[in-house]
């Protein structure tokens, strides 16, 4: 299985979101924090996006190779 970009911009977005949800909490600036909690999360839902869809184009390389055994070897 591959990597794609939502799962490479994803994880970026995440761990960005992360430092500054952190950051922002040690500053004590919620509106900062709340902002690297969105942002952390954002991230991790395209990361996700991406996981699904390497998880799919496994799937369909999987059904195609399937697919062609048996077109070669019917029983």
């Amino acid at each position: 299985m591959g990597i794609n970009k939502d799962q490479v911009d994803g994880r970026m977005k995440e761990a960005a979101g992360k430092v500054q949800e952190v950051a922002g909490r040690v500053t004590g600036n919620h509106t900062q924090e709340a902002k690297g909690a969105i942002n952390k999360n954002l991230g991790a839902a395209e990361a996700k996006v991406g996981d699904a869809t390497e998880k799919a184009k496994g799937a369909l390389k999987d059904a195609q190779k399937d697919a062609e055994r048996e077109t070669r070897d019917p029983r």
